[in-house]
């Protein structure tokens, strides 16, 4: 079996893989990581995004030897200290942006993504940009909501009131 290395929230790791491992089951089934969900096996739901060498990934769709050499972050290495959570975290809970919190990691991962690249985007903006990651119970308006507080946390605004 052939070895994959990588950075994972910066620990370097290595395992032995199948060639047909993806990125999800390597950081859930071998660096127990358990924070990056599998929904649907089909990459529609995105509740297994993460970010790899700084964007945001499907790893469900990704093999683990396709991120060999690679920065892997997971939901778990957002965290500043270990004990603070990312701007984004600490806005969906301040939002409740969350209800069962199966779709929650994927939808921080992509919401910080989207930030990266548009640090202001509209509601319009956000929405677009979540057309990859499925949520069942929530109907959306706290995660959008939730999304523009962290978006302007991470800008180091504080969040317009409603």
């Amino acid at each position: 079996m052939p070895t994959v290395s990588m950075t994972v929230n910066g620990k370097q790791v290595s395992g032995d893989v199948e060639s047909r491992t993806l990125l999800a089951q390597f950081i859930r089934e071998t660096l127990d990581l358990t924070g990056t969900h599998i929904g649907c096996d089909t990459s529609q739901c995105g509740a297994c995004v993460v970010h790899v060498n700084g964007d945001s990934v499907k790893s469900c769709t990704m093999l683990a030897l396709e991120a060999d050499g690679a920065d892997v972050t997971t939901i778990e290495g957002l965290a500043q200290d270990g004990d603070d959570l990312h701007p984004m975290q600490e806005a969906f809970r301040e939002n409740h942006g969350l209800q069962c919190g199966f779709c929650t990691p994927g939808m921080v991962m992509s919401a910080i993504d989207l930030v990266k690249t548009n640090p202001n985007p509209s509601e319009h903006e956000i929405r677009e940009w979540l057309e990859g990651n499925i949520c069942r119970c929530t109907g959306y308006h706290n995660i959008v909501k939730s999304i523009a507080a962290g978006a302007a946390a991470m800008r180091g605004e504080k969040a317009a009131a409603e």
